[in-house]
């Protein structure tokens, strides 16, 4: 094991080799927590994150985000307050795989803990980020070591499991970028309305989605909806549309197998010819090859793994 890693991430590494024996996304004993794990360099890809922390206790990822980079390694974790399409690549090995821990953020427990420290704490204005990446401290590491002991037991994950999860949530929103995370899930102002338009997209993609639509949900005009979109998501609402609809196509094909055609009607597109153009645009191949791929890669994994591979790897 790399020497440079701190001793308790090496700690959490040896419990997630444990945890997560195989390639890609293993489910832990608790619903919303998952494992991950690579064991080969994987390249720079499109992904797709729901609202979660990352911790990576081995190896290290990069996330791009328009001209922006995120790195989240044995000293750094990733908060997404809201789902974001965003590209990744992965450095692992054989000998030292990527290893880390996927926490998913339970909306309505986070606001309670938001309101709670509003309620202790002078408030302060921070811009309101959708995605960081923070100095892993050893508070929160050892938060993090604890959870994955209660997830090594199945009565220790059942009985201390949930409140080490509040723990950790805890400890991100008072940590060092807590603040711009806080103010992004407290639907602070215009963010707010544009996190809110976010939530839509994803619950509703496969249903006719127009900028127009979205704006009066949000309750502002077209070009103030389309500016204030463009730059939390860095992209336009109809290229994020897109990004969603084709992430969610390409899960299809892989996990239930379906053709490029049904898949790109499941997801709402009317014109498969459109839908392949767009496909080949977002991940450098036909929606055959990538679902080929994809199967080939991971055809020892269970439909649960794959699900996650698929859709956030």
């Amino acid at each position: 094991m790399d020497e440079h890693i701190p001793p308790m991430q090496q700690q959490m590494a040896r419990l997630l080799k444990q945890l997560a024996p195989h390639e890609g996304y293993t489910r832990s004993l608790l619903d919303g927590v998952r494992f991950m794990r690579a064991d080969r360099p994987l390249a720079r890809t499109p992904v797709l994150y729901e609202p979660s922390i990352v911790i990576v206790c081995q190896g290290h990822k990069r996330g791009y985000l328009a001209d922006r980079v995120y790195h989240y390694d044995s000293q750094h974790y990733l908060v997404l307050s809201v789902p974001l399409p965003f590209s990744s690549e992965t450095e692992a090995s054989t000998e030292e795989p990527l290893l880390a821990v996927s926490v998913r953020l339970d909306m309505a427990a986070v606001a309670d803990l938001v309101l709670e420290l509003d309620n202790h704490e002078t408030s302060t204005v921070t811009a309101p980020e959708g995605i960081v990446s923070t100095p892993l401290d050893a508070t929160l590491a050892d938060t993090t070591l604890r959870l994955l002991r209660a997830l090594s037991s199945p009565v220790e994950a059942k009985v201390l499991g949930p409140g080490i999860v509040r723990e950790l949530c805890f400890r991100v929103l008072v940590g060092e970028r807590g603040g711009a995370i806080r103010a992004a899930l407290a639907n602070f102002g215009n963010f707010g309305r544009i996190s809110r338009a976010l939530r839509r997209i994803h619950n509703d993609y496969a249903q006719p989605l127009d900028v127009g639509l979205l704006a009066r949900e949000a309750g502002l005009s077209v070009p103030t909806f389309h500016g204030h979109f463009k730059a939390f998501a860095k992209t336009s609402p109809i290229q994020y549309i897109k990004s969603v609809r084709l992430h969610q196509a390409r899960l299809l094909m892989i996990r239930d197998d379906l053709t490029a055609a049904a898949a790109a009607a499941g997801v709402g597109y009317e014109s498969p010819s459109q839908f392949n153009r767009e496909f080949k645009r977002l991940f450098g191949r036909s929606p055959g090859e990538e679902a080929r791929e994809m199967r080939a890669a991971f055809s020892l994994l269970p439909p649960t793994q794959l699900e996650g591979v698929a859709a956030t790897h």
